[in-house]
């Protein structure tokens, strides 16, 4: 099967204005989800709007094989690239090195981003933004499996390992695969408002909107999944009550087991302690609150179990590096508009 993904029809929206320019960079190898996922968001507000038209560019003519074999053709090669491009997205996938070493695909895309509005990486695609020279000193993500070697070999950049997305001025960077949709689905709303990305989350039956700060695991799918069914309920109530009595010898009762032996079992099953596994999942709540509300920090100290914000902010200090209030100014909702 060949997927050709063409432009849009028409350059120009009512009221005679140019469309903005959607520009997705594809290689050999690239991660099929990637490209079709946030491809498929920016489409839709092109036919909703007018206003966007979606382009594909890879470095020669001719089908381009995904990393699952699934092959697509791309509207144009960089170098039949004219005009200005409005957003320059280059995807991920299992190709993504050897596409670093292709001196024209990234020189190419080196000089586009430059003339571009923004710039934005999907995935492991956050590698080809470094082999241009696109990370100096900018807040980034990837793929939670390569953070770790995106640091190690753009020590110039400042790698945020937990986020979905991330912006940083005129340069977004998102973690794996459906991430880039939510990462696309804000640019949609940067560009069209609030409306048009609803719409569009609605069509694709998407969360709308997991923000930028959101972690790419939350506690739940970070932890083991605990064979006992009387700790897989413990920790659906957890995550349900983080202003609850989350102590040892409540959530052993809950459990019907005694404390010293729910302890042992907990985190055999787990890998983590009841205690940390706590934590993490207080914090967890306390970051989607910050994301989406405006509510005071003592509020949402107590609604999520830590009862101070002292006690809060010692528990972000310890897991997430950053106070509340910092995290707040970085993800919420307002500033992710900014």
């Amino acid at each position: 099967m060949l997927v050709s993904l063409r432009p849009s029809d028409g350059r120009r929206h009512s009221g005679g204005m140019t469309s903005r320019r959607v520009v997705f960079a594809v290689f050999p190898g690239f991660q099929i989800l990637d490209l079709t996922g946030p491809h498929e968001v920016f489409t839709k507000a092109g036919r909703i709007t007018g206003g966007v038209v979606v382009e594909t560019v890879a470095a020669a003519h001719g089908p381009v094989p995904s990393s699952g074999g699934l092959p697509v053709t791309p509207t144009m090669t960089v170098d039949e690239v004219t005009g200005p491009v409005d957003t320059l997205v280059v995807v991920g996938g299992e190709g993504i090195d050897r596409a670093c070493a292709d001196r024209r695909l990234v020189g190419w895309f080196a000089r586009t981003a430059r003339g571009a509005r923004r710039t934005a990486s999907v995935c492991s695609g956050a590698f080809l933004l470094g082999a241009a020279g696109l990370l100096a000193g900018r807040r980034v993500v990837t793929h939670w499996r390569r953070c770790g070697e995106l640091a190690e070999r753009h020590p110039e950049a400042v790698v945020c390992p937990d986020p979905i997305f991330v912006r940083d001025g005129d340069l977004w960077t998102s973690a794996g695969v459906t991430a880039g949709m939510d990462l696309a689905l804000a640019m949609v709303e940067d560009d069209h408002g609030p409306e048009v990305a609803r719409a569009i989350a609605r069509q694709l039956v998407m969360f709308v909107q997991r923000p930028g700060g959101q972690a790419q695991f939350s506690t739940q799918l970070a932890a083991r999944r605990p064979v006992r069914v009387p700790l897989r309920e413990v920790l659906g109530w957890i995550a349900g009550h983080p202003d609850g009595d989350l102590t040892v010898p409540a959530l052993a009762a809950r459990a019907a087991m005694s404390e010293r032996h729910f302890a042992r079992v907990f985190r055999a099953e787990t890998g983590r302690t009841p205690a940390a596994y706590v934590e993490s999942s207080r914090v967890e709540a306390a970051r989607r609150l910050l994301e989406t509300t405006a509510a005071p920090l003592e509020s949402v100290a107590r609604a999520c179990g830590f009862g101070t914000v002292e006690t809060m902010h010692r528990s972000f200090r310890r897991t997430v590096q950053v106070t509340p209030g910092e995290y707040r100014r970085h993800f919420s909702a307002r500033a992710a508009a900014r």
